[in-house]
């Protein structure tokens, strides 16, 4: 009789607990951006990989107000282990100093499970505009825009984008005037380049590679500490500037509040899947670096990342309403 009422008791614990009840139902990832860019691939072929580890995960695309969207549902979603989310440098280290009014506290709402991906940005010029402008370096392109006052604009994906604060942090380095033009993402600001529209972009290294491939786009140099493997040749923004370094970069986080047994199944499951020489052969090909880290790593990071940005987005003077 104790025995089964010792029994009786144990399930009823377990059935009262809702991460019982979440480890074996469907997992939602939140992609705060639209279907088909690299942040969304990548989620992608990472739900897939876990399928047999964490059963069916469904991407939902939640895109608006530059990512503050998809970060909300996932900040309000019930912490049970069910939803988790993409955590991008916009979304949780730009956006809280760019907005002027957030949903969500990018520091306290969400708790962290893994980083996935690291990605360079690189300064890029319409490559027949480079060789009209005898622009081979980025020495060239300062030499240029001081022989040519005012003469030179650059794109962006809009005010507040990774590719605009770099831009703007490249002006302040170089002692140069640039006009940026800010566009309705980052596609149409690559477009825009392309046309003739823009002297040069600071873009997303997976978004431009095809195009500097083409011979379209000409690269000066890569916005991260080291020259990266990815883009052989093509030297580091720091070796002109000493610590210019703004990555691309984004992971995976849940509900503040989910069970740290969530959080350790999840993280075992992912960064064991971003370990795997299929995640890895998908990721290279996207020219994406596959960055599998503990939960108190990302942590840490993005919590560096805010503190980085809070600086940058304040002497850009961008802001959104």
């Amino acid at each position: 009789m104790q025995r089964r009422t010792l029994l009786s008791a144990a399930t009823a614990a377990a059935l009262a607990s809702p991460w019982s009840h979440a480890q074996n139902a469907p997992i939602r990832l939140i992609v705060p951006y639209p279907p088909g860019g690299p942040l969304d691939v990548t989620s992608r072929a990472l739900a897939e990989q876990v399928r047999d580890t964490l059963g069916n995960v469904v991407v939902e695309n939640k895109p608006g107000a530059g990512g503050n969207i998809g970060a909300d549902v996932v900040a309000k979603a019930a912490p049970d282990g069910l939803t988790i989310g993409l955590a991008a440098t916009a979304t949780h280290a730009v956006n809280p100093w760019l907005y002027r009014s957030m949903p969500y506290d990018a520091g306290k709402d969400f708790a962290a499970i893994t980083q996935m991906v690291r990605v360079p940005n690189v300064l890029v010029m319409n490559a027949e505009r480079a060789a009209r402008y005898g622009v081979h370096s980025v020495a060239d392109l300062i030499a240029y825009a001081k022989t040519h006052p005012g003469q030179l604009n650059y794109g962006s994906g809009g005010n507040g984008s990774a590719g605009h604060l770099a831009g703007e942090m490249f002006k302040q380095k170089a002692g140069i005037y640039a006009v940026h033009i800010p566009y309705r993402g980052a596609n149409p600001a690559q477009l825009a380049l392309l046309a003739g529209e823009v002297d040069y972009n600071i873009d997303n290294l997976a978004a431009a590679a095809p195009n500097i491939k083409a011979g379209k786009l000409k690269p000066l140099a890569v916005t991260t500490l080291a020259a990266s493997p990815m883009l052989p040749g093509v030297p580091p923004m720091a070796d002109t500037f000493p610590g210019f370094a703004i990555d691309t970069w984004w992971g995976l986080v849940a509900p503040a509040g989910t069970p740290p047994a969530a959080i350790a199944r999840l993280n075992k499951a992912f960064t064991d899947a971003l370990k795997t020489p299929a995640i890895q052969t998908r990721f290279t090909a996207l020219l994406a670096e596959p960055v599998p880290t503990s939960a108190q790593q990302f942590g840490d990071f993005m919590a560096a990342e805010r503190a980085k940005y809070q600086d940058i987005v304040k002497a850009s003077g961008a802001h959104v309403d």
